[in-house]
C-alpha cells in the first residue's frame, strides 16, 4: 500500500486537491487554536490549513511522496507545519499532547483498526477534540459503481458507527452520523458517498 500512495501522490497536482476536507475546517473553526495531530496526511490540505488558522500542527504519513507534496504546499502558504515519515507502528508522540486530533479519510485494516485508534486517542489530552469523517460501510456500492468517489474496497477497512463508538469509548459525541454527501475533493473524491462524521470530546478524568 505505500508503494499505491507514492504512485498517487507523485502527479504534479494535488490529487485530492488543495483546499481542506469541509467537515475538518468547519470544525476547526469553532474551536481555539492550540495542537493538533493530523494523521495519514497525505498532501498536506488539512495540515497548511490548520496552519494558517493558527494551530500548531503536527501530521504524518508513510508516503514519502505525500510528505514532499505536503511541504511545498506549506512552501507556498507560507505556514510551518511538523510532517512525520512513518507508519503507525513507528510514530509516537507522548500522551496527552495534543488539543486535537483530525482523523480525514484514515482508514486502518481492520485487524489493527482499533489498537490504532485507541493509540491515536492516547495521544490526546483529556478535553480535547475528534474530527472525524471516513467512508461507511454502505459506500461499497458507490465506490462499485463510481470509483472516483474513491475508499476502499475491502469492507472491513470501512467505518459503522459502532465502530467509533467501540473505538473511541471514553468520548462524549456532539456528532456522530452517517451521511450521504456529493464529494468534490481533487480527482479521486468525486462523486456520491457514504460517510461516517464524528465530532467528540475526549472525557476528562477525575
Amino acid at each position: 500500500m505505500k508503494t499505491f500512495w507514492d504512485e498517487r501522490y507523485k502527479a504534479e497536482k494535488y490529487v485530492y486537491g488543495e483546499a481542506p476536507n469541509a467537515f475538518l475546517a468547519s470544525k476547526l473553526a469553532g474551536l481555539k487554536p492550540g495542537k493538533i495531530l493530523l494523521p495519514a496526511e497525505g498532501e498536506g490540505r488539512n495540515a497548511v490549513f490548520a496552519a494558517k488558522s493558527g494551530w500548531e500542527v503536527q501530521a504524518f504519513d508513510w508516503s514519502e511522496e505525500g510528505l514532499k507534496k505536503a511541504e511545498k504546499l506549506a512552501d507556498k502558504e507560507k505556514v510551518h507545519i511538523s510532517y512525520q515519515l512513518g507508519a503507525m507502528e513507528e510514530i509516537h508522540y507522548e500522551p496527552e499532547t495534543f488539543d486535537a486530533l483530525g482523523l480525514i479519510f484514515a482508514h486502518f485494516p481492520e485487524t489493527n483498526r482499533r489498537v490504532y485508534h485507541q493509540k491515536l486517542s492516547d495521544f490526546l489530552k483529556p478535553g480535547g477534540y475528534l474530527i472525524l469523517e471516513g467512508f461507511s460501510k454502505a459506500h461499497l456500492q458507490f465506490n462499485t459503481e463510481n470509483p472516483k468517489a474513491g475508499g476502499p474496497k475491502n469492507e472491513g477497512m470501512l467505518f459503522s458507527l459502532e465502530d467509533i463508538r467501540n473505538d473511541f469509548p471514553d468520548f462524549h459525541w456532539e456528532l456522530l452520523e452517517e451521511v450521504q454527501e456529493e464529494l468534490k475533493e481533487g480527482e479521486f473524491h468525486v462523486g456520491k458517498a457514504a460517510l461516517i462524521m464524528a465530532f467528540g470530546r475526549k472525557k476528562k478524568t477525575n
